[in-house]
Formats: C-alpha cells, structure tokens, sequence
C-alpha cells in the first residue's frame, strides 16, 4: 500500500541558504510473508526557494534569526505548514559550519523543520555527502572505475573519491568563491580570509580589506587555486601551498582516477559562460575560479562529466529516508532509546577483505572523516558480515571492532553497530564481553546503509526488533 509524504531539505551553506520541498511516495516493497521493508518508490520537487546569501552577523557568528525568518517566509510561499512536513534534513556545511552559534541555530531551526535529521557536517562527511548526490558513486559504480567528485562552494572544496560505488578517499581544501569578497564597483576588498591571503603572500601579491584590487591580481590568486586542484589531483607536484590550503589529511592518490565531476556553485561557473562583465555578479572570486579551473587541461588526463545537480544537488536531495526493521537479532545493553542523527560509516568491501589487524587500522583512519573541527562526534559502524561465521572468526571481529571503534568507546555515547547478515546479537554479546559490560553497545542487523547516510533508532518492538530509520541526505552546494 502506498502513502505520500512531504520532505524538505534545508542547507545553510558558507554563501547560500536554501530549501525544497519534496512529496515522496512509500511502498512497502517486501512480500507478505517477509520482515517489512519501507521504501521510496517516487520522488518530486515540488517547490525550491530563491537561493540566498547565508546572512551573518559577524565574520564567526550566523545569524540565526534571519535564517529563521527565511525558511518560514519559504513556508508560506509553498503553501507548506510545518505540522505537514513529515521528514527531512537540516544540515550546517562549510565554513559555516565552523562559526560559533553554529550548533545554537540548528537547535532553533528544528522545531520549525519537524523532528528531521539536524546536523552539522564536518569537510570528510560533507565530501562523502557531496560525491553522492553529484552521482559520482553511482557512475563509478556503472563504469567499474575510480571517480573524484570536487564540491567547490563558497569557503571549501570538499573532494570525494569512489570506487565501484564505494568512497575509498576524502579530503578538503580550503578554496572557494567567496574566500574574497569584492565590491563589484569600486573594486575594494571588503573579506578575504586568513589562507588565502597568505597564498596571496606566498606569490608576492599585496591585498588588503578596504583597498582596491585590479582583476589581474584576482585573476593570478585563483589561477594558483586552480593549479592546487591539479595538485590534489596528483598531476602536478605538491607544494607546500597545498598543505597550507588543506583543511584535513591530503588525498593518499594510490589510485587511478579515471573520471573528474564538479558541483557546488562554482561548478555553475566551471561549466558555465560567464561574460567578462559579469565576474563580480555575486561580489566574489567565484566565476574567476571556474574560469582558471575551466582553463585548466584537465581533459587531457580525465574523464570529466556534468552531474545532474550543481549549485542546488544538496536541498534536492536532502531527507530521502528508508525505513528497515531490524532482522531477527539484537543487542542492547539497556534502553537508551531513541538514539537520533548518527552519522553512519559504512565499510567497503575491499575494507572487509582486509586482515583484522589491518581493518582494525582502517576503521580508525574512517572514524576521522566524521570529525568536527577538531571535535569528535558519534558515529555507527556498518559492516556486511559474515553470513556463516564461526566463533573465533566472530571473537576476531568483535576485537577488530572494539579497536577500530576506540575513539568513539572513549566517548561517553553508545557504541552502535550495524550489520547486514543475521549475526547481530553474537557479535554484540562478544563485543561486550570484550569491553567488560562497561560500555553500552546496540547492535542490529538487517539494514542497508551507506556512508553520507544518519541512522535515528527507535525502541525495541515487543518481539525485540528495532525500527531503525535511515535517512539518506545527498549533495551539498555553494
């Protein structure tokens, strides 16, 4: 039986606030004689706001109250009323995400949005979310090839890379469009941020907020930005100016990308005609980074394609969520219920074919893509499994997990695990054997998840099950 329901995505980004509403249709697409399994079986847009200017009040504060008076004012424009809006996501990204109120003006947007995933996306899970909804995992799944997806925005170039659908590398330059912001007439700096103008200092160009910049000197800073992202890429030598402009670890680049896509909103400008008039339209330098990174020869070693969402791919597809009952096995150490927004890792394949020991290393390095600006916060560990394993292959598991996972056991949140086969409660019951029943520890199975995904957990059902809702948010723009 089918149901309708309204989702809407919101995203307050480094240079732009925006929102859509989508109507999904859910299904129950499982037969009668299997555990449920709700999906959706159509989604349309039903209405997409202007695209607006993120309002600040100060260079590290945002202002809440003008976001608030923004997404209402959308509200009534749809002809939406907040008690209609079933599900959807509210998500802090970019240089955003790292101003102070940050976390207080999500807590003051979640009433109004409805009890959605509220989340702030550290520079890692943002690429990972990015890649996904630009449809680079997807493409390098259908093409069995390594595909990058770069997500230029405002502050931040979030870079994810995926192999056969799975994200196997991230990083984040700090490199964006409004990273100088330029009176269109007078020509005067009125921002530029701290990296940049030591780039700028680096190539013995002079600029200074309140004084005039010529477009020459404008054109030089992100001609240099432009041979960075040649740089990451691993067809032009490293520099020390990409380690300044690194916002976490460099790409490892022992791979071979084979396809390059652009979204975010200097990707508009990188696939784009703008005319020469018109390179300050938006008071910054970003239709002159997508002409230096337009004018860049990478052609000549990738693949390089056009996503179907740029500028708008976040809001589209924000709050997509499944809904999966947890299979015939659980563990839980008490009722901890309701656990909301946890971010999700999801192990690759490749990751699961690993030794212990080195899967023990490699959950480790992937627990540091949902970093937050030096912060640590909770996130669920999702593996395949085993479908027939035997009790030391499972005792082996449970210890590469407690290792693995042990930043997050150092945290004083549960530590969540999902699996895909039917092995929930053993492997549970031994991870807790392993950390003396010190730690609280849910573990289900049967879900399907991926990474970019947050998990909300319900309480347990009668017969034991949990009703865990995934929710899947994509893109992010400029």
């Amino acid at each position: 039986m089918e149901e309708k329901i309204i989702s809407v995505g919101i995203d307050i980004g480094t240079s732009t606030t925006q929102l859509v509403f989508s109507r999904l249709t859910i299904e129950n697409t499982a037969s009668a004689f299997s555990i449920p399994k709700i999906s959706i079986v159509e989604k349309e847009v039903i209405y997409k706001s202007s695209i607006y200017f993120t309002p600040l009040i100060s260079d590290t504060e945002i202002d809440g109250e003008a976001i608030r008076i923004i997404i209402e004012n959308n509200y009534k424009k749809a002809g939406i009323h907040p008690k209609e809006v079933d599900t959807g996501a509210v998500i802090i990204t970019g240089e955003t995400a790292r101003k102070a109120n940050a976390s207080l003006v999500l807590e003051k947007l979640s009433g109004l949005a409805g009890d959605f995933v509220v989340a702030t996306a550290g520079p890692d899970l943002e690429a990972i979310i990015a890649g996904k909804g630009a449809g680079a995992d997807l493409y390098s799944k259908s093409n069995r090839s390594v595909v990058v997806n770069l997500d230029i925005g405002g502050g931040t170039t979030n870079i994810s890379v995926f192999k056969d659908g799975e994200v196997i590398d991230t990083t984040c330059l700090d490199l964006g469009g409004r990273l100088i912001k330029i009176h269109p007439e007078s020509m005067k700096v009125e921002y530029i941020s701290k990296k940049v103008k030591k780039l700028a200092d680096h190539m013995g160009i002079l600029i200074e907020v309140g004084q005039s910049i010529s477009a020459d000197k404008i054109n030089k800073i992100t001609n240099r930005m432009a041979d960075l992202i040649e740089e990451v890429l691993g067809i032009r030598k490293v520099t020390e100016d990409l380690k300044l402009m690194l916002t976490t670890k460099d790409l490892k680049r022992n791979y071979d990308i084979e396809s390059i896509s652009f979204s975010g909103g200097v990707a508009d400008c990188i696939y784009g005609t703008y005319l020469e008039e018109k390179n300050l339209i938006y008071g910054d330098i970003g239709v002159f980074l997508g002409k230096s990174i337009k004018k860049l020869n990478l052609n000549n070693t990738f693949n390089i394609y056009e996503p179907t969402e740029t500028i708008r791919a976040t809001v589209v597809g924000a709050g997509s969520h499944t809904t999966d009952i947890s299979g015939s096995t659980i563990t839980f150490s008490k009722d901890i219920f309701p656990l909301k927004n946890i971010p999700i890792l999801k192990l690759s394949a490749e990751d699961e074919q690993l030794g212990y020991e080195a899967l023990s290393q490699a959950i480790k390095e992937k627990v540091s893509w949902f970093g937050l600006h030096n912060e640590k916060q909770q996130v669920a560990l999702a593996i395949k499994g085993v479908k027939s394993i035997s009790f030391g292959e499972l005792k082996l598991l449970a210890q590469t997990i407690v290792g693995g996972m042990a930043e997050i056991i150092s945290m004083e949140v549960p530590l969540v695990v999902i699996v895909e086969h039917d092995i929930a409660k053993a492997l549970g019951q031994t991870i807790q054997t392993y950390l003396e029943y010190k730690k609280d520890v849910v573990c289900i199975d049967a879900v399907n998840v991926s990474n970019g995904d947050f998990i909300d957990i319900g309480r347990p059902l009668a017969n034991g099950r949990v009703v865990p809702i995934v929710i899947k948010t994509l893109a992010f723009g400029y």
